[in-house]
């Protein structure tokens, strides 16, 4: 369901499924608040192949900002699918989510 990669000092969460939904949150939350259990940490979520999010999985992803938060952290969102930037936009997420085009991008903007 996600991989997790580490360059540097910042953890790139990768997912294997293409819709983030019901079905998998209680999994994805799980595995990014263990990221968040040392404080300061700087975690990416890769959208990269993710199409669709419904409506508990942005729960999801604001949980996991809140997490990252909580323990002085920092939750960035890269390479988001069209159709899922739309998304975000029509919540209005792109106001609280730091969101870059490319993972590359997002890695540099932690320096």
């Amino acid at each position: 369901m996600v991989n997790i990669e580490k360059t540097g000092n910042v953890e790139i969460v990768r997912f294997t499924i293409n819709k983030i939904n019901a079905l998998v949150t209680d999994d994805i939350r799980e595995q990014v608040k263990k990221l968040f259990e040392h404080a300061g940490s700087k975690v990416i979520l890769d959208l990269t192949g993710v199409e669709y999010i419904d409506s508990t999985g942005f729960s999801c992803l604001l949980s996991c900002y809140r997490e990252s938060k909580n323990n002085y952290g920092t939750l960035k969102i890269s390479s988001p699918e069209p159709p899922v930037r739309k998304l975000f936009e029509l919540l209005h997420l792109n106001t609280v989510f730091d969101i870059s085009s490319d993972t590359d991008s997002c890695i540099r903007s932690f320096r």
